[in-house]
């Protein structure tokens, strides 16, 4: 029988294999500059030496406590953020209106196809086209032009 460590398949002790494996890279130098970057200046040094694209005297990162009013106070219960108020809903063009107009319809005939003399077995399928005409007059309507009563700056179109 093959026991796990008879095995070729990999080590018994993970953790030691992969502490061997950081022991390596560690003394390779794998790592030290991505540690040395995050280090901050000592508090006598106003900011790091000037690198090429950034002006001398300026800080390498920009902290919360360069401005106390950027972030809210996670202590304070009435500091939060408060969107603005939405704007209106644009007004509805007349071809939309009549399109839900016609799902409605279809609706009604759906479930009262007493009310225009039809029997179930002709107005359920009469009421289910209708409905599929309604939704496919509303899809055909979402094609990609601008309202008529736009200026010719409409801005970015997505």
């Amino acid at each position: 029988m093959n026991s796990r460590r008879d095995s070729t398949d990999g080590p018994e002790d993970v953790d030691a294999a992969f502490a061997e494996i950081v022991a390596g890279l560690e003394r390779e130098g794998v790592g030290r500059q991505a540690l040395s970057d995050d280090v901050e200046p000592d508090e006598g040094d106003e900011a790091e030496p000037a690198r090429p694209g950034r002006p001398e005297g300026q800080p390498a990162v920009a902290t919360a406590d360069d401005d106390p009013d950027a972030y809210p106070d996670p202590d304070d219960p009435d500091d939060h953020y408060v969107p603005p108020e939405p704007p209106p809903l644009p007004a509805l063009r007349p071809g939309t209106i009549a399109a839900l107009v016609v799902i409605l319809l279809g609706v009604v005939l759906l479930l009262f196809p007493g009310l225009f003399g039809l029997t179930g077995a002709i107005g359920t399928p009469l009421a289910l086209v209708v409905m599929c005409s309604g939704a496919g007059w509303l899809i055909l309507r979402m094609r990609n032009t601008p309202p008529p009563d736009s200026g010719w700056d409409d801005g970015a179109v997505l």
